[in-house]
């Protein structure tokens, strides 16, 4: 049986375990999905947000986004598996990208 979680992590990590380079991929991609709000401001998308777990730094994509913009949520995912980054659910158990 398989449970759909709310959030998915990718991991600054390699299934190798390499760290992934640029080391500033998880700003990158946070900054191309923010908007500016009316006091200029950026403003992250409320389905993307940096996150540190066990000292490593994982973008949390939250499974809305698949909802509300599939398109960049395939593009998330194939980022992660052309890149093999390892993929965490909510207990950071390793899981293949959800489709």
């Amino acid at each position: 049986m398989t449970v759909e979680t709310e959030e998915v992590f990718i991991q600054s990590l390699t299934k190798e375990g390499k760290r992934f380079r640029p080391s500033d991929w998880v700003d990158r991609i946070c900054s191309s999905y923010a908007t500016f709000g009316d006091d200029r401001k950026l403003r992250y998308s409320p389905y993307l947000k940096p996150e540190m777990i066990d000292g490593i730094r994982c973008l949390a994509v939250n499974m809305q986004l698949k909802i509300s913009n599939p398109h960049g949520f395939e593009e998330l995912m194939q980022f992660a598996i052309e890149n093999q980054l390892n993929i965490l659910d909510a207990e950071n158990n390793a899981i293949d990208a959800p489709a």
